[in-house]
């Protein structure tokens, strides 16, 4: 009964931005000496939450905003909290922490999250371009503002003209914004699954991950007492997960970073999927290999289905690299994988006698 589900999942980004930071967030390669975006391991994770309670139709957990206010008569922005609550579905597969209200709780999230970043440096790459908001081409319906440096009173209209003409100016109704970065390329993305905590928290009050009142509340519930590596627990309920495990498998493949396409929409389509229990074999089904091109280092992109991992390789995957097995069914494939090797695992009965 192997504790850990390791998947690696391959995407493609075209000419758009996931992680904000001067446009797009990007990092140096000194090897290769190339400017990779990426997209951090908290946002991937962020998302596969927001896609796994969509998929269940249940709210995330709410979240308690703290201030202070200050003798001087400020607000000081002290820690949220959350209700460390593993009835919200993204709180049990996501983990908590509260401080400073009573004992300390926290419950490590039972998924590992990479960030999402370049298959290769060489196989992505980020551009930086200029935009503009733009009403220049109805004047009339988009007034302009203008006020003299220090003073809140607003210019007449001839005040603004007779200014406009002595300094042969003009006020255009269009703004520029500088030097947005956008992405491009081949990206991956590494998860981790602990079987062992999945469905499973601890009841150990030494350094609890629940208090007292809410063990007896999740008990009342139908909550299966039980014992895994890590010491005494309580299990969600075989008809709970049962529920969840379809959506998480679901959510694991098929998340989408939205909070930032209004403008840069990008499919973000995944072209394969990596499954296995060791993680060592994710590395080798899908790589890059580097090659000489002249004077000229590159990098091409291989999905290799002899180095350990099950893969599943969608149709879009052909465009970008050479396959042979691509298929239109294979993220329902990877999918139901999924469900089966979490099913298999025996989540009542964790620990082997001797």
């Amino acid at each position: 009964m192997k504790p850990y589900i390791y998947l690696r999942a391959l995407k493609h980004a075209e000419h758009t931005v996931f992680g904000v930071q001067e446009g797009q967030k990007v990092y140096y390669d000194s090897q290769f000496g190339q400017y990779c975006a990426y997209s951090s391991g908290q946002q991937v994770k962020r998302s596969i939450l927001e896609e796994l309670t969509s998929n269940l139709n249940v709210q995330m957990a709410p979240v308690t905003f703290n201030y202070n206010i200050t003798k001087d008569k400020q607000l000081e922005n002290k820690e949220p909290w959350s209700p460390c609550d593993p009835n919200y579905i993204d709180q049990l597969i996501g983990g908590w922490m509260r401080a400073g209200d009573g004992i300390t709780v926290k419950r490590r999230s039972p998924l590992s999250i990479s960030a999402m970043r370049p298959l290769h440096p060489l196989l992505s790459g980020t551009i930086k371009e200029n935009l503009t908001f733009d009403r220049s081409n109805r004047p009339d319906r988009h007034p302009v503002n203008v006020r003299m440096a220090g003073s809140e009173k607003l210019l007449t209209e001839e005040e603004i003209e007779t200014f406009l003409a002595t300094n042969n100016r003009t006020l255009p109704r269009r703004n520029w914004i500088p030097d947005n970065r956008r992405a491009s390329g081949l990206f991956v993305f590494d998860v981790a699954i602990d079987l062992r905590t999945l469905f499973s928290v601890s009841t150990n009050q030494h350094e609890p991950e629940l208090n007292k009142e809410k063990i007896d509340e999740l008990k009342s519930k139908g909550w299966i007492e039980g014992e895994n590596t890590f010491g005494k627990c309580l299990i969600m309920p075989k008809k709970e997960r049962e529920k969840v495990i379809p959506a998480l498998a679901h959510a694991l493949l098929n998340w989408r970073i939205t909070s930032n396409q209004a403008r840069t929409f990008s499919l973000l389509e995944t072209l394969a999927v990596a499954i296995s229990t060791n993680a060592n074999s994710l590395t080798g089904a899908i790589r890059a290999k580097l090659f000489d091109d002249g004077d000229k280092a590159k990098a091409k992109p291989i999905i290799d289905e002899t180095a350990g991992a099950e893969l599943f390789i969608t149709l879009p995957c052909a465009g970008y690299i050479v396959t042979v097995n691509e298929s239109a069914d294979a993220l329902a494939k990877a999918e139901e994988r999924l469900i089966e090797m979490m099913n298999a695992f025996d989540y009542e009965n964790q620990l082997k006698t001797v």
